[in-house]
């Protein structure tokens, strides 16, 4: 129930103001000073505060300062005896919800309430949403005990606390993303912007535009003028991953922010200055690709300023039970479905695989055996064949294509025919799956 607190020193104003509010619903609590009122504030959880300007320990207007400097979420109406332009502008700098005359004002109490009651709860549910991405994204986010990646962590909460450029090495789907946020979430960026750009999914020119931004006529079919997602970080971080696919031409640009911290727009001609933070990530040996000549030298070491290896899946084994726990209980909660229970044989087959798409492909795994499981236990004939394979049963060619088939089936039933989904849940290409439902006829 939505709690109130009224403060004034008249008694009887005190009680009419309480029945009023209390038929609405709302659990009211009173005061008839000051001093009360923050002892009530300390022991009780307060939304709304009704609160008198003149009161004999103290003014309305200076305790809403006060107030909200110590409970930004609890909202303060003023009641006075005598409207005061100038208490009431002064009331509203120091974050009074309102000022209103007693009075003349009463029927617009109810009114208030509910509008600063609907305030206390949007920001109540900001302040959580808040809590929750900094969870999500948090050094505590990432599950794991081995050795291999509590060192990877260790070094990444020691610079996090710096502005340091950071290199984030491993293989495709070892969370290099994942660790990028955190160490963003943990240093003093945290409340500014954090923007991820994979470096392999554009063309050079296309790559340019989206991080240095263009000017308006700078290309064909560059209408208006763009800001760049170097301009858009500004005061945060920017996480450039698959820096290894970037074209040379774009290595000397990056090099300039890393230099001096500007850059200047496709097409422009005046330079734009930044304080941005710089994650990047690679799967590749930048070290061969610099000896290749594919990589500038220069640019590789003022990105590696501290570098962090990423462990492979398989070298972290023993994380796997609680890895796939995780996911499973994450996607039976989207999917609206009871969380299953990872049965040995599962689990042994999980480990002995050799994940060559590390944890995203175990992600995917997951995902696909939960949306397809019906009794709640997932066992390994639950897992695609490939992994089947690993649990030491031998099968026929007909056994094998018999069971591919069957899942295959499964998964298009779950998609309703979404051939798009079905690929991307069973991790394969979108024309291998159109020949494998020719070569089985399921149409």
């Amino acid at each position: 129930m939505n709690k109130i607190l009224i403060i004034d020193d008249e008694e009887k104003l005190r009680q009419l103001l309480r029945r009023i509010i209390s038929l609405e619903g709302f659990d009211v609590t009173e005061a008839g000073s000051l001093k009360d009122a923050k002892k009530i504030i300390e022991k009780e959880s307060i939304d709304v505060i009704l609160c008198d300007v003149k009161l004999p320990n103290g003014n309305g207007v200076d305790f809403v300062k006060q107030i909200k400097r110590e409970h930004p979420s609890v909202e303060i109406i003023l009641l006075t005896a005598y409207g005061n332009i100038a208490d009431g502008v002064q009331a509203m700098r120091n974050g009074a919800f309102d000022y209103i005359t007693k009075g003349d004002d009463n029927d617009k109490i109810i009114p208030l309430l509910h509008r600063a009651i609907d305030k206390v709860h949007l920001a109540k549910k900001v302040a959580q949403l808040e809590k929750q991405v900094g969870n999500k994204y948090s050094f505590e986010s990432i599950i794991g005990q081995s050795s291999t990646i509590q060192q990877a962590i260790i070094a990444a909460k020691k610079v996090a606390a710096t502005d340091a450029t950071v290199l984030l090495l491993g293989e495709t789907g070892t969370g290099k993303e994942v660790f990028a946020q955190a160490i963003h979430q943990a240093g003093n960026r945290s409340n500014r912007a954090f923007i991820a750009v994979n470096c392999s999914a554009f063309t050079k020119e296309l790559l340019e535009s989206e991080l240095f931004g263009h000017k308006a006529g700078a290309f064909t079919g560059a209408i208006k003028e763009k800001k760049g997602l170097f301009e858009e970080a500004n005061g945060g971080t920017i996480f450039l991953d698959e820096i290894g696919e970037m074209p040379p031409e774009l290595q000397a640009k990056l090099l300039r922010v890393l230099e001096s911290g500007e850059f200047i727009k496709v097409g422009e001609s005046k330079t734009i200055r930044v304080n941005i933070r710089i994650i990047a990530a690679t799967n590749r040996d930048l070290q061969k690709e610099m000896e290749a000549g594919h990589f500038r030298s220069d640019l590789f070491y003022r990105l590696s300023v501290f570098q962090i290896m990423l462990p492979a899946l398989r070298e972290r084994v023993k994380d796997i039970p609680a890895l796939a726990n995780h996911f499973a209980l994450m996607f039976a909660a989207k999917t609206n479905k009871p969380v299953p229970v990872l049965q040995k044989d599962y689990l042994d087959a999980l480990q002995q695989y050799h994940w060559p798409g590390n944890i995203r492909e175990l992600k995917n795994i997951i995902e696909r055996s939960v949306i397809l499981n019906d009794d709640g236990h997932l066992t390994a004939k639950d897992l695609p064949l490939e992994l089947q394979h690993t649990s030491g049963h031998a099968f026929s060619v007909f056994e094998l294509a018999g069971a591919e088939k069957a899942h295959i089936q499964k998964v298009l039933q779950h998609t309703n025919g979404n051939k798009t989904e079905a690929a991307r849940l069973l991790n394969i290409g979108l024309t291998t799956l159109y020949r494998k439902i020719e070569e089985f006829q399921l149409h």
